[in-house]
């Protein structure tokens, strides 16, 4: 089965809770909802103007031409910067391929860029994290830039410990040096950290670097039309339908 269209398998938990300490998470897909926001974003921007976007598209394309960018700068083959700043330059980049898109002002799309530091939680985030912040530390692990992660945690009232991007090591993730941050962050082992995430390719890397990890699917991630892999695989040490559910098994 081609692994875009892979349906979400049941939950499980390998997990002793007790041998863990701390919990770090993904955001952008993970925790919050870029695909809402941002089509709320762009239909605010665009109004009644006579522009249509198929927001899927977009979307796919944009965080394409970013991830582009992010592995150009982990090749060395592009010097670091900003997420904030890729997310602008990746969004001119496929703008430029969009009828009608010069219809867009540069303020036009200041506006739409300028949504990602305001993402929304999914609904199952605050209860779950809520919940698991009884029992273990929390703390974010995300590309995002600092400011942007900073301004959703206090905007969306989110109860994290500890704030923590890939910008403070000048990398992204899958860099172990992203991971390596946070083991000496929280000041515990990497065994005694779980890494809890919507993306594949990130739990992977943080369970090469010693991690535990628990993937949660996210269908809507991309919007209604959008296509995710949500198959279980053999390295993850938990699986839940939302935060909520791996609170409900971890928090027993």
């Amino acid at each position: 089965m081609n692994p875009s269209h892979r349906t979400a398998d049941a939950g499980f938990c390998r997990i002793d809770p007790p041998s863990i300490k701390a919990l770090t998470f993904d955001m952008q897909g993970s925790l919050l909802d870029f695909y809402g926001t941002i089509v709320d974003a762009g239909a605010a921007v665009i109004g009644n103007r006579d522009l249509h976007l198929d927001w899927t598209d977009v979307l796919d394309r944009w965080r394409k031409g970013y991830r582009a960018q992010l592995d150009a700068i982990l090749a060395g083959t592009m010097p670091w910067q900003s997420t904030d700043r890729i997310y602008r330059s990746a969004l001119d980049g496929l703008l430029e391929n969009v009828d009608g898109a010069s219809a867009l002002s540069t303020s036009d799309r200041d506006t739409l860029s300028a949504a990602w530091s305001s993402l929304k939680p999914w609904p199952d985030t605050r209860p779950g994290l809520l919940r698991l912040r009884e029992r273990f530390k929390l703390s974010t692990l995300s590309n995002g830039s600092m400011a942007s992660i900073v301004n959703i945690v206090k905007m969306q009232d989110l109860p994290f410990d500890c704030v923590l991007t890939a910008e403070l090591v000048d990398s992204s993730k899958p860099d172990p040096k992203v991971y390596a941050l946070a083991q000496k962050s929280l000041g515990v082992r990497a065994d005694e950290i779980l890494m809890v995430a919507c993306h594949k390719y990130d739990l992977a890397a943080a369970k090469k670097f010693g991690f535990k990890v628990a993937f949660i699917p996210r269908p809507l991630e991309f919007g209604p039309k959008g296509r995710t892999d949500g198959g279980a695989e053999a390295y993850f040490d938990a699986m839940a339908p939302s935060l909520t559910g791996l609170a409900d098994m971890l928090c027993r």
